[in-house]
């Protein structure tokens, strides 16, 4: 039996189409947990900066909206599309809605977390957890929310 990645997984996109991560293969992934109400919410305008800066070298950002953090993502998908675009327009993906934590967390995040445990347990925080894969679909390092995306910069250097 072969060792899972990253690539063995699929979420929904906003309209709920199955999307592969294998669609990424060979491309560098910050994975975020994104939320609209959230005070860190932000952070979406360094996530579109480091997009739009490091995109044609290979890094895909990767939002995947969850509620379970203070009810801070209520809307449904569309109205997290229209919030992302009218006010940080955001040209990343932008998935559907999903969990992260709980017996009906998204097998992403299992295997996210299984990868790279948090500091007390491997349970998500909050919204704005960042992963950081690599173009094998190595899980290489996890941040915090209150870590900024632009701080991230560095290390996603090295990667691409």
């Amino acid at each position: 039996m072969t060792e899972q990645s990253i690539y063995d997984f699929t979420v929904a996109d906003s309209s709920g189409n199955p999307v592969s991560l294998q669609d990424y293969r060979d491309k560098v992934l910050l994975i975020v947990n994104t939320a609209s109400k959230c005070g860190f919410t932000p952070q979406y305008a360094q996530l579109q900066q480091l997009h739009d800066q490091y995109s044609e070298r290979g890094l895909v950002v990767l939002a995947l909206p969850c509620n379970q953090f203070g009810a801070q993502e209520p809307g449904s998908n569309a109205e997290v599309q229209e919030f992302c675009q009218l006010n940080y327009g955001v040209s990343f993906p932008v998935m559907g809605k999903l969990n992260v934590n709980g017996s009906d967390q998204h097998a992403l995040y299992g295997f996210l977390k299984a990868q790279a445990g948090g500091v007390f347990n491997s349970n998500i925080k909050w919204n704005f957890t960042k992963f950081l894969v690599d173009r094998q679909g190595a899980v290489v390092k996890r941040y915090a929310p209150i870590r900024k995306p632009n701080v991230i910069a560095t290390d996603i250097e090295k990667l691409l």
